[in-house]
């Protein structure tokens, strides 16, 4: 555990370094006169942003397919998974009310830009009907949500999906089903981490024409509003909500932080909750005496569908830029933003940027432009990082819990 923490941290300063570099080079590109490098920069940040949609989708889809489908409780098991779906679906809901309190409170201002770029984007944001896009929630086809790339029908199919594999009732037309999705979402997931490998170039288009923008009148001061959302509402999930709940559960809170702060730290540096899951169980079942009943089914179901971190970034990112962009935020939006927030975070992938994907992709399902995001794109490595830790510290009070609770039951 300790030889794999050093690992991961002696490569963080070689990225730091390539980091810095595309970001000092992105910035000179943007403030040159060059033609060519602003135009370089914007094809660049175009061809990523084709990238984000291509794939977040599918991500999405076939990781709640896979969830639902591979676990099949027996008798035994039934009440783990119960509490289970039910603490996960609780926490997550509360994180997004977190943000979406601490929006309200902070209410971070729009980045400034120039008139021409004003009319541009709210004539791209006119064009879609958010009314419309609710009540496409149930496709008049199956494919129809993946090819017009509607992220909330594509969950809904996703859903009905993955929990009718479950009641096929022939054994093996149902484990052949189940291992083609299986497999296809390891596809996505082996290319997720090909984009992520080649993030520093995405990092040079978006900054570049950023700043290409910023000269062009483009006043990005309303960032640090939305940034201190995004950070305070992982903190306050993480350090109040969390320990509350284990508290009314008879858990000591900060005892069993300390306790799993190897793993913690271990999913601070990957940034995957997913590459962190073989620490968490180790770390969960002898540092805080989790039962490998309990431990061995849960955290790896909350590995999947338990994204504190991710439902409060998806709110506040999609609330910001449709702010940005021109829509009308009304507090029954943003309410209702709440519970999208948390179904759609259920589809995340637990593998880096995958908040940033699925927010990408389900702004552009309501055409929205995604632009902005490449000024978020610099500062979301630490978001990140803090996301998955709050993600593995979920996952763990979750199933510590379930643990305490089931040892009651039994005893």
């Amino acid at each position: 555990m300790c030889v794999q923490h050093l690992l991961k941290t002696k490569k963080r300063p070689n990225m730091a370094i390539i980091y810095l570099v595309i970001i000092a080079l992105a910035i000179a590109s943007g403030l040159s006169n060059c033609a060519s490098l602003h135009k370089l920069g914007l094809l660049i940040s175009d061809v990523f942003i084709k990238i984000f949609k291509c794939i977040s989708l599918p991500i999405i889809a076939l990781s709640i397919i896979v969830t639902l489908s591979q676990y099949n409780a027996d008798a035994g098991m039934k009440k783990i998974w119960q509490r289970t779906l039910f603490y996960t679906i609780s926490t997550t809901i509360i994180a997004a009310t977190v943000a979406f309190l601490l929006y309200l409170i902070i209410a971070p201002a729009n980045i400034a830009t120039s008139k021409h770029i004003v009319a541009a984007t709210t004539n791209t944001v006119s064009s879609g009907n958010y009314v419309d896009y609710l009540m496409n929630l149930i496709p008049s086809n199956i494919f129809s949500p993946f090819l017009e790339h509607h992220v909330m029908g594509a969950l809904f199919v996703s859903m009905v999906i993955g929990i009718a594999i479950r009641y096929i009732p022939d054994a093996e037309s149902r484990a052949a089903i189940t291992h083609f999705f299986k497999g296809s979402h390891g596809i996505f997931l082996v290319v997720t981490g090909w984009v992520v490998k080649i993030i520093p170039i995405a990092l040079f288009g978006f900054i570049t024409t950023t700043v290409v923008q910023l000269k062009s009148g483009v006043d990005i001061s309303g960032l640090g509003g939305y940034l201190a959302v995004v950070v305070l509402a992982n903190v306050v999930q993480g350090l109040v909500i969390l320990p509350t709940f284990l508290h009314i559960n008879k858990v000591k809170p900060f005892e069993a932080l300390r306790g799993m702060l190897p793993a913690l730290s271990v999913a601070f540096f990957s940034k995957s909750s997913a590459g962190t899951l073989p620490i968490t169980i180790e770390t969960a079942e002898k540092n805080l005496g989790m039962s490998p009943k309990v431990s061995r089914f849960v955290l790896p179901l909350c590995t999947s569908i338990n994204m504190n971190g991710c439902a409060a970034f998806i709110f506040a990112t999609v609330i910001y830029l449709m702010q940005n962009n021109g829509m009308e935020i009304s507090i029954l939006t943003m309410l209702l933003w709440i519970f999208i927030a948390t179904i759609a975070a259920i589809g995340n992938a637990g593998v880096p940027m995958g908040c940033f994907f699925l927010s990408a992709s389900l702004l552009t399902s309501m055409n929205v432009p995604i632009a902005l995001l490449g000024l978020i794109l610099p500062f979301y490595s630490i978001i990140d990082m803090i996301e998955t830790a709050l993600n593995v510290w979920s996952d763990t009070c979750v199933a510590k819990v379930i643990d305490v609770q089931t040892a009651g039951d039994v005893g």
